[in-house]
């Protein structure tokens, strides 16, 4: 039995004794694909508060998250926080910038008093003293944490959610299929609409690749415009996180309120006077009317099943007859030179590092302590091994791990790519981010092809949003990904929501109606 449902029975007994809903009572509100916006009207008009709203996440969870197993556990506070948040708006009648909204959060972000696992078993007794900076800026802007979410264990797969915690996570679609990695927990819960908004993090595509197998929003943000303290690591100088959200607008408010400047992460200092006073005031209907788009064709085309290609085609159509010029093919100068040699390991500094500030656990301090205590994935097994003996570059262990600011490779390949864009006039590059299908839970293997996700945006810095594209035989959704200059993000939620506003492609999964597969172990 999952922890998250011994503490259900709390939680419905602390509901009781505060009046609010029962789970024996069925819920008056219509959870399908809520918004941000969508609440607070009914917050506003009196339709339901806070509680209800928590209670009635907590009993879908509690009915359908075994379909799919999304959910690590559930915050035994969501409905006292609920309660503090109802009584603070009958009050003061100001709604904070996400008064109320419940979140589900990726399980290497650590929230004060909740597992912080990063789905290993070494850290499954861990929960933080503290929050992660962004946790703190969701709670003050009225955020309601939930529950934490399941992930790649250490976040080391993107083509599945795995964890020797919590198993496997099933694409919430068709739960023949996996939900990528490895935020696939948050991808899962926020396509069936377990929680309004998502938290994951991203080193090599790990926002991206779980919303587009969810026909979700997924925001990796530019390096820096986001903090990373208090975040598990996989590769610091790759890692960011994101939101992970239905629509746009959502993704956008959630930005709005993680982004700046924090002194516990040096790259934050790059975003000073570089974000603005919001992210809403980009989301125009019109944004695609007049803008250059290009085709990153030298990734694209790799790989890429025809039934992706083909939507693919129709997304540069519906771009243009949105009133975008596409320039197709771009040809970036040195572009398959420049991509390469990016991988730089750092595993161990990185986690050691996390394990003495944070978890502050003297048999847990050396990447030997994770080996020791194990795994139940070889693939985790074998990974951990490899940073047990490879450090910095393959080609060269002399040169540093750097940054995106400081790497001369990462800054080499990000330049080509701006310099082009600057020359063609470019508001963004787009490619599938991913060109291949998910893979079916029964022959799911641990080598993959076709990920666009990491191709670029993790070595460059540069923000890249993904946007649903339709959906291919057996329900199955796929993304569309916008690629833009640092710091770009207005010009990427302008284009984003423009085309999203354009096409609609996202809809409800409609996971009552699906039967409960048997879970990977």
């Amino acid at each position: 039995m999952k922890t998250y449902k011994i503490i259900f029975v709390c939680t419905f007994i602390i509901n009781g004794i505060l009046g609010c809903q029962t789970s024996e009572e069925p819920s008056p509100i219509n959870l399908q694909e809520l918004t941000i916006q969508n609440i607070h009207k009914a917050f506003k008009d009196g339709d339901y508060n806070s509680q209800k709203l928590v209670s009635a996440y907590l009993e879908r969870i509690k009915n359908l998250d075994p379909s799919i197993n999304a959910i690590n556990s559930i915050n035994p506070n969501a409905l006292n926080i609920a309660k503090e948040l109802d009584e603070e708006f009958e009050h003061t009648k100001v709604l904070r910038p996400l008064h109320g909204i419940p979140v589900i959060v990726k399980n290497n972000i650590q929230s004060k008093g909740l597992e912080t696992t990063a789905g290993s078993l070494a850290l499954q007794n861990f929960k933080p003293e503290s929050d992660a900076f962004i946790i703190c800026k969701l709670v003050e802007a009225g955020a309601i944490i939930l529950g934490k979410s399941n992930m790649a264990e250490w976040a080391f797969t993107p083509w599945g959610s795995y964890s020797s915690t919590n198993g496997a996570t099933l694409n919430a679609y068709n739960q023949e299929y996996t939900s990528a990695g490895s935020s696939g927990g948050t991808g899962a819960a926020i396509a069936a609409n377990f929680g309004v908004i998502g938290l994951g993090t991203d080193t090599g595509g790990s926002i991206r690749l779980p919303s587009s197998h969810g026909s979700l929003v997924g925001f990796r943000p530019t390096m820096g415009l986001v903090s990373r303290s208090g975040i598990i690591p996989c590769q610091l100088r790759q890692d960011m996180a994101g939101p992970m959200c239905r629509t746009v607008e959502d993704a956008a408010r959630v930005l709005e309120v993680i982004s700046g400047y924090d002194e516990e992460d040096d790259l934050t200092s790059y975003s000073n006077g570089r974000i603005p006073d919001n992210y809403i005031q980009f989301l125009d209907n019109e944004g695609l009317k007049g803008s250059r788009i290009g085709v990153l064709w030298e990734i694209a085309e790799v790989d890429i099943d025809p039934e992706i290609l083909a939507l693919f085609e129709e997304a540069i159509e519906d771009m243009k007859k949105l009133g975008a010029e596409i320039i197709d093919p771009v040809v970036i100068p040195n572009f398959a030179l420049l991509r390469k040699n990016h991988w730089c390991e750092s595993f161990r500094s990185d986690i050691e590092n996390y394990l003495i500030k944070n978890v502050k656990n003297d048999t847990i301090r050396k990447l030997e302590d994770l080996i020791r205590i194990g795994s139940k994935s070889k693939f985790t097994t074998e990974t951990l091994n490899f940073s047990a003996t490879h450090n910095g570059r393959p080609e060269n262990i002399e040169i540093s791990c750097l940054d995106a600011y400081s790497d001369l490779n990462r800054i080499a390949f990000r330049e080509a790519i701006e310099n082009y864009m600057d020359s063609m006039r470019l508001d963004a590059l787009i490619y599938p981010t991913w060109n291949i299908k998910p893979y079916r839970m029964d022959s799911i293997v641990e080598e993959y092809t076709g990920e666009n996700t990491g191709a670029v945006a993790p070595h460059t810095g540069q923000p890249a949003f993904t946007v649903p594209m339709g959906f291919m035989q057996d329900n199955l959704p796929t993304g569309v990904e916008f690629l833009g200059r640092m710091y770009s993000e207005p010009i990427l939620i302008k284009l984003a929501y423009s085309y999203e506003q354009g096409t609609k492609h996202r809809r409800n999964p409609n996971l009552e109606k699906a039967m409960t597969k048997d879970k990977m172990h």
